[in-house]
């Protein structure tokens, strides 16, 4: 039996696997197209393997409110799913995004509706340097024309895990 893992994409999240300290940079209301007001504050994370490496889960962990990520990748589309949950929304599990990486960067996307407004959601993972991966969060009101960023999180590892298929 071979242990190469396929050059399909379902590893392309490996370097999540770990605990990170993070810096947000966020716009006060996310939901409001005319919010302006940056915050910046500090945060935790830790990622593990699940479903045999086809899937993971992250916890974070900031001041004022925990989140939690699912994501799966599927073998036959080569596409990640992500879903996002936090202790600010019991209850909703937000929409999937959906998308996968090239040449080291990631990009999901949804629909969904966001403070009376439909939106196109964008979610990048920026992987250039695996200990100290990017991503982003960007809303479009004009169908994917332009993009407004809204949510800016950068990683420092602190701790690795084992990557194995658990």
């Amino acid at each position: 039996m071979s242990s190469t893992v396929p050059a399909d994409g379902r590893s392309d999240f490996d370097f999540i696997f770990g605990r990170w300290q993070v810096r947000n940079r966020k716009l006060v209301d996310v939901t409001d197209v005319a919010c302006e007001e940056w915050i910046e504050f500090d945060a935790t994370g830790a990622a593990e393997p699940i479903l045999g490496g086809l899937g993971h889960v992250d916890r974070f962990w900031a001041e004022t409110f925990e989140g939690f990520t699912l994501r799966q990748f599927d073998p036959e589309s080569k596409l990640w799913r992500i879903w996002w949950a936090s202790s600010r929304r019991p209850g909703h599990l937000d929409p999937y995004v959906e998308g996968s990486f090239t040449g080291g960067i990631g990009q999901f996307f949804c629909d969904d509706v966001l403070g009376g407004h439909a939106v196109k959601v964008r979610f990048q993972w920026t992987t250039l340097n695996p200990d100290a991966p990017r991503w982003e969060q960007a809303f479009s009101y004009d169908g994917g024309t332009t993009w407004r960023t809204n949510w800016i999180m950068e990683f420092t590892r602190t701790a690795s895990t084992s990557n194995q298929n658990q």
